[in-house]
């Protein structure tokens, strides 16, 4: 009992962190699961499956509010899924300790990026809408997936960064679109290729589900209510301290 509200403790403070931020649920709850015991790929596996939850707490405020676009959720279908598929089967195959290095030390450079820019994503200035723009900004889908479905933290930062560096969005438009898509279609996707290729801890996932479903749904909440100030700052703190968490992680993996 005492290990299950753990869990669920844990998850709540993660997600709630994360659907603020755009990202970085996995800073605290995967850490926290290999902790209490269980193998990298297991771990990865089960904290996938959570994370969904993750995106339908949020989704459930943010698609209220209603301002997505269906060709940018099209290409974030299309453009990252494969990625995030080719990703999740790539992991089990490599050892983690260099690209955790330089993803850590990309995530910080985020955070850094976003403090020395105090205008960046504060009001929507949409831009690259049309085909080149679409094609280009697959690209990048593509490659981020490839990291979410082959890494463990940070990378719907990467997406919420994305969109606002190459859609001009906000912070709160891109980190409704980085939940509602990343929480649920990307980790989705990521949680069935490692379900298969590896294993999930399934007596776990009630206390994470929960903590994951809630703290979505109040990170939305605080979105909404808060704006775009709020947003980046926590997407700041966030990038950091995710970086330097996978720095600690690959020395002592």
């Amino acid at each position: 009992m005492i290990e299950h509200i753990t869990l669920f403790i844990i998850s709540l403070i993660a997600n709630t962190l994360s659907s603020l931020a755009g990202g970085g649920a996995g800073l605290l709850q995967l850490p926290a699961i290999i902790f209490l015991g269980l193998p990298f790929s297991v771990a990865l596996a089960t904290h996938k499956v959570a994370s969904v939850a993750l995106g339908v707490g949020a989704s459930i405020k943010h698609l209220k509010h209603g301002q997505f676009s269906l060709p940018l959720v099209v290409i974030m279908i299309i453009g990252a899924l494969p990625g995030v598929i080719l990703g999740a089967r790539v992991i089990v195959e490599i050892p983690p300790q260099l690209s955790m290095w330089a993803l850590g030390a990309l995530t910080i450079a985020l955070g850094v990026y976003s403090f020395l820019k105090p205008s960046l994503g504060q009001t929507d200035n949409l831009k690259n809408l049309n085909l080149r723009g679409y094609l280009i900004g697959s690209l990048g889908l593509f490659i981020i997936g490839f990291l979410n479905g082959s890494l463990t933290s940070g990378t719907g930062l990467f997406v919420t960064m994305w969109l606002i560096h190459w859609f001009g969005m906000a912070y709160g438009r891109a980190v409704s679109y980085t939940l509602v898509m990343v929480g649920i279609l990307w980790n989705g996707t990521g949680a069935v290729t490692l379900g298969l290729v590896s294993q999930i801890q399934w007596d776990w996932l009630p206390a994470l589900l929960l903590g994951s479903l809630m703290g979505g749904y109040i990170g939305a909440y605080l979105v909404i209510a808060k704006g775009n100030k709020l947003v980046k700052r926590c997407f700041e703190v966030l990038t950091i301290l995710a970086g330097i968490s996978l720095w600690i992680k690959a020395s002592t993996y």
